[in-house]
Formats: C-alpha cells, sequence, structure tokens
C-alpha cells in the first residue's frame, strides 16, 4: 500500500470495505468483529488512528507497538478469532499522526469470534448469530458449491413431468437444428445437462433440486422447495393494493410463460426498428429480466420473487446470492453464474444468451421502449427497474370522450392478430401521437402500432385523426404525395 492509495480510501469515508477505528491508546475493542465481518464479507480496509469522520487522530506513538502487537496476537488466537488470520498491519505517518493500516482478504470459511459470527452490511458489522437465513446465506455462499445442486434421493424420472421434456426438445431443435436433445430419452437428456449427480457417499444416482425446478410436477417442487413462489402484480389504479395479479407456484418453463402472459397483458407493444429490422422491445425486455429473476435466483432464500408494473416503472426484484453490492454499470460489470445448470437449459432452448447478454439487451432495448435508462441494483435482493411511459400502461378498452371515447373502436383486421388482442384502437392512436411529436411516413406509423393493413390503417386511423384534427399533413395541397409525412397538431 503505498501513501496516495492510503489517502484516496480515507477520503472515501467508511462503507462496505473501509472501516476506522480511534485505538489511540488501545486496540479498540471491535476492531476484531471487524476482521470477522470483512473476512466473511468481500474483503476490507481497516485503518486504526482515524475516527469515524475521517479525521486523523493518529495513534500515540508511544502506544503504537503495543496496538500493534496486541491486534496480531488476537488475530492468531483462536479464543478471539476462528480460523485463526495471519494480516500484517503496516504503519503510516499522516501529517505528524501515525496510524496502522489492515487489508483483510476474504476467506473460502467462514469466520466466527468470541461474541459470534460477524458480516458486514454497509459500514456496520452485524452479528447474524440469531438469524437463521442470513447465516445460511452466508454458509452457502463459502461453499463454492450451488444449492440448486443439492440431491435428492427420494426423487425420480416419474416425479417429473414427461410434457415438459418434449416442449424443452422442441425448443432446442427450433434454436440448434438436429439438437442432440432431439434422439435422447429424458434420463439421457437430464444427465447430458448436469442435472443427474451422484450422491457422495452412496455413489446413488439423484435428481438435483435444478432438475426438479425445470421438469417437476408441482406436488414434486412442492415436496422439495415450499418456498417456491413467484409473485406478478400491476398496481396503475389501486396503488394500495394491486389491479390484477398472478401468483406463481409452478415449475420455472411455466412460470416464464405465466410472467410473459401477464406482461403481454398489461403493457403496451409498440413495434420499433432496430437497424432495419421492426422489433417488440417490450417483449425482448421481459424476455431478459424473467429469465433472470428464474436462472439467477437464490433458490435457498424463502424470499418471494416479484415482477410489479407501476405507472411510471416496472421492476423485479429476487433473493440473490450477493457477490457484488451496489448500482451494476452495465458497460464494465463483470457476469457470474448463480445457477448454471438452469442457466445452461435456458440457453438451449432460447430463454437466455450468453452471460451477462440480459443486463445489456435490457439496457439497449429500454431506451428504445421509453428512451430512458434502466436501473440493476444488486444486493441481498436483486432489482432490475425499467422505466416506463405513460402510455406503455394505458387501461385497454372504452374511455369516456373525444378520442378516448373509441369512436372508431373495434378489433383490427386478422392480418394484425399479431398485436395482443387487449389492444384497442384508443390505445392506438394514443401511441400515435406520441410517435408523430416528429413527421413520420404512413409506413412508419403502422410499423409502430404493428398494422400490417394500409387499408385499414388508412380508415381506421389515419383519416379519422386528420378529420378530428389530431394530425395534420405536411404537404396537405398533395395528399398523395409520395414525399407525405403526418405531425401530432400542437396541444395534443
Amino acid at each position: 500500500m503505498d501513501i496516495h492509495k492510503l489517502l484516496e480510501i480515507i477520503q472515501q469515508g467508511e462503507g462496505d470495505r473501509i472501516e476506522f477505528k480511534e485505538s489511540k491508546m488501545q486496540l479498540t475493542a471491535d476492531a476484531i468483529d471487524t476482521v470477522c465481518s470483512f473476512s466473511n464479507h468481500t474483503g476490507g480496509h481497516l485503518l486504526l488512528g482515524i475516527k469515524d469522520d475521517k479525521t486523523v487522530v493518529g495513534i500515540q506513538s508511544d502506544k503504537i507497538d503495543k496496538v500493534h502487537k496486541e491486534f496480531v496476537t488476537s488475530i492468531k488466537n483462536t479464543n478471539r478469532i476462528n480460523p485463526p488470520l495471519v494480516l500484517h498491519p503496516e504503519e503510516f505517518e499522516i501529517e505528524g499522526a501515525k496510524i496502522l493500516y489492515i487489508y483483510v482478504p476474504e476467506r473460502d470459511e467462514v469466520t466466527r469470534t468470541s461474541k459470534g459470527i460477524f458480516d458486514r452490511n454497509h459500514d456496520s458489522d452485524v452479528n447474524i448469530m440469531d438469524s437463521n437465513e442470513l447465516m445460511f446465506q452466508l454458509y452457502s455462499r463459502k461453499r463454492k458449491s450451488y444449492f440448486v445442486n443439492t440431491l435428492y434421493t427420494g426423487y425420480w424420472i416419474q416425479d417429473l413431468r414427461h410434457d415438459l421434456f418434449e416442449r424443452v426438445r422442441n425448443m432446442s431443435n427450433i434454436r440448434t437444428q438436429n439438437h442432440p436433445w432431439k434422439k435422447m430419452t429424458d434420463e439421457e437428456l437430464l444427465r447430458s445437462s448436469g442435472l443427474i449427480l451422484k450422491e457422495r457417499e452412496t455413489r446413488k444416482d439423484c435428481l438435483t433440486l435444478a432438475a426438479i425446478l425445470l421438469f417437476g410436477k408441482d406436488s414434486t417442487i412442492m415436496g422439495v422447495l415450499p418456498q417456491h413462489k413467484t409473485d406478478a402484480l400491476i398496481r396503475v389504479e389501486n396503488t394500495d393494493r394491486y389491479d390484477d395479479r398472478d401468483v406463481i407456484i409452478t415449475n420455472l418453463l411455466d412460470t416464464y410463460d405465466r410472467l410473459m402472459e401477464f406482461g403481454k397483458k398489461h403493457l403496451s407493444n409498440p413495434f420499433v426498428l432496430d437497424g432495419i429490422q421492426s422489433v417488440s422491445p417490450r417483449d425482448i425486455i421481459l424476455r431478459e429480466i424473467f429469465s433472470n429473476i428464474l436462472a439467477h435466483r437464490d433458490y435457498s432464500s424463502g424470499l418471494t420473487a416479484k415482477f410489479v408494473i407501476e405507472k411510471d416503472r416496472m421492476y423485479t426484484e429476487n433473493a440473490n446470492q450477493l457477490y457484488l453490492r451496489g448500482v451494476l454499470n452495465p458497460q464494465s460489470f463483470q457476469p457470474f453464474s448463480k445457477n448454471p445448470p438452469i442457466s445452461k437449459v435456458f440457453r438451449e432452448i432460447g430463454l437466455a444468451d450468453e452471460l451477462g447478454s440480459g443486463v445489456r439487451n435490457t439496457r439497449k432495448f429500454s431506451k428504445l421502449y421509453s428512451g430512458e435508462e434502466p436501473v440493476f441494483q444488486e444486493d441481498s435482493l436483486f432489482i432490475t427497474e425499467i422505466p416506463l411511459t405513460e402510455v406503455a400502461t394505458l387501461k385497454v378498452g372504452p374511455q369516456k370522450s373525444g378520442m378516448n371515447a373509441g369512436q372508431d373502436a373495434g378489433q383490427d383486421a386478422g392480418q394484425d392478430a399479431g398485436q395482443d388482442a387487449g389492444q384497442d384502437v384508443a390505445l392506438k392512436k394514443r401511441m400515435l401521437l406520441s410517435f408523430c411529436k416528429i413527421p413520420r411516413t404512413r409506413s412508419e406509423m403502422q410499423l409502430h402500432i404493428g398494422i400490417s393493413s394500409r387499408g385499414t390503417f388508412r380508415k381506421t386511423y389515419l383519416e379519422p385523426m386528420i378529420r378530428d384534427n389530431y394530425l395534420v399533413m405536411t404537404i396537405p395541397e398533395k395528399p398523395n404525395s409520395k414525399y407525405q409525412k403526418y405531425l401530432t397538431v400542437v396541444g395534443n
């Protein structure tokens, strides 16, 4: 450690990986608690001779050797900390004041003190001995294995659903022609995916938790993981409770389908151009955030995973095996696979791509969907938040007056069946008003709301909106000009 780096650390102040102790005359009593919490967490910097407010008070010159010796002796004493540690305090002088700097690395095993087991929470050392949930999470994190690889000796292939295997075979073959899974039996598919493993002592083949979550009957899943649940809610009008809700307790494949169905039901679906290709940013965003909460959730936790739609945002949250803390930078973050066996199956059937692509795709298509950046927050909960514009959550169905009256109501022609059945004329007109804040061609407008029939678009949307003074032509003297564009009238 050089003095310049040390000054930078001091300037940052206390936090997740930085702690100050005054220790002017003797080792502060709770310094060993901090060593324990850093060791159990992600490591950290401990500085003796500095107050919490970053003031450098220094250790008295005639006491610094004593403090140094007390610290080294304490971390080697199994009655103070176990397993013992070997750390090397470094002495520095800042404006005549002497301090000790100690770097505490993260350990692969759980560390405890005579007071208990400490973990780091922002700038605090928290004794987690009385929390079974936090203790379990800590040991799981240190175990260097995956909870979804937990083995179950009382279950076998008959406790899974054969139709789900058929679905996976079909999806993988669509993604990759002549995929190896196409000709495998159910058992062979499980073995090839690492979903059947041998129990260490008996060497007996066993299903993993991941296998049961992916392919299990509902009764089987509840038998091994009764806390398994995913909650989908929309709170736009009734913000105290919810407007609609789906409590999902089933396998991951059907859970994904029901989440997609819920999202499509309540969110508008404007099509945009990605290069020269027409895409649905809504569907791409939903695919990424749903595959994330299913493939990367910490299934050892009893916390319910959630998908929530509000007026100005939608977000997901799921229990998380913490490796980083804070807001992720999509351009520089390093992805870490939380449940590799589940992620592998999701990739093979097209519900996910390579590790880390979900964050990048969500960022890209969120900007196309709402014009704003998403936020990814990693802590004991992983939260993905997508900003929404007002048009995204407009309630479908007849409105009260004017354009909202749906005077041109009626469902789109059959060739427009690709649009969600719930999107009515009034909603699409609002989408056009927002889209035409700058001049747009007829074909661009059709593409934006997903209407393929030129006649239907003119009769149901374009002509009524011009007649009612919601849109104007940029070349009114030549209505049929190939250069014609349409612009929203100011005030609409």
